[in-house]
């Protein structure tokens, strides 16, 4: 299935895509799916991010080839961090800035949506724990990133989380194609069998300490490639089997040189 958010003069909805329409939701789709017998066409709604998490776990530097790039060494656990749901942005928005940001990265990732509370999971029952997967862009202050000398601000402003286009249980996590392109352009492109803690050991390793919720996302880190956006320029994230996330990019006060 394909789940999805999206708005209609009523309020927002969940749903199940199906073809060109939304087969709208009672409830979100974690412990049941009820529908309400109400069905609207793709085209004719706004979309809203595909989840609703109370946080969203993010590891960095979990591709050897960006963790090179970063140029910090190769970490010998996941390095986690924490973006606030403030940080969601919905696909086809605009991503922005503050006034006093001066450089802002792309960084896609393949998000894993959690479907039940989960805590102490092996492993090898991790999957029983997940709703799906989607596209996110982890959208970096990178200067802010650096010299704050850690990562809550450079990586938590408003809007610095695009995800979506919906989530899907529909693919393998294990081995499928994730590209960024920036205006048309590929600037990342890597497999998730190249990550180097695959989805089952991030959930194990990260609900060791931490009780994941329904709905709370986990961004299984970004590929080499990463680099600035400027105003005006388009961004998408675009996962095999999943769909793409495009998002517009307005920044004025960062105008292309």
């Amino acid at each position: 299935m394909k789940y999805i958010r999206f708005e209609l003069d009523s309020g927002p909805k969940w749903g199940v895509v199906e073809g060109e329409y939304i087969r709208e939701l009672e409830t979100p789709p974690y412990a049941e799916i009820r529908y309400t017998g109400k069905v609207t066409a793709l085209s004719g709604c706004r979309l809203l991010p595909p989840v609703e998490p109370t946080k969203i776990v993010c590891v960095g530097k979990n591709y050897y080839d960006h963790a090179v790039e970063m140029g910090e060494g190769i970490p010998e656990v996941p390095i986690l961090f924490l973006k606030g749901p403030n940080v969601l942005n919905a696909p086809g928005a605009a991503i922005t800035a503050p006034d006093f940001v001066t450089r802002v990265d792309y960084e896609g990732e393949l998000g894993v949506v959690i479907r039940k509370r989960a805590k102490s999971v092996r492993a090898a029952d991790a999957a029983d724990y997940v709703l799906g997967y989607t596209c996110f862009n982890d959208v970096t202050a990178r200067i802010i990133q650096k010299s704050d000398g850690q990562w809550t601000r450079g990586k938590s402003m408003d809007g610095f989380g695009p995800c979506g286009p919906w989530i899907t249980d529909e693919v393998d996590p294990a081995d499928l194609t994730v590209t960024t392109r920036l205006n048309g352009e590929t600037v990342q492109q890597s497999r998730t069998g190249l990550l180097m803690q695959d989805v089952a050991h991030l959930i194990e390793f990260i609900t060791a300490s931490m009780t994941l919720e329904p709905g709370d996302l986990i961004a299984t880190g970004t590929p080499a490639g990463i680099g600035p956006m400027f105003d005006g320029d388009t961004v998408e994230v675009d996962i095999e089997g999943i769909g793409v996330l495009k998002n517009t990019v307005a920044l004025p006060k960062i105008p292309r040189s």
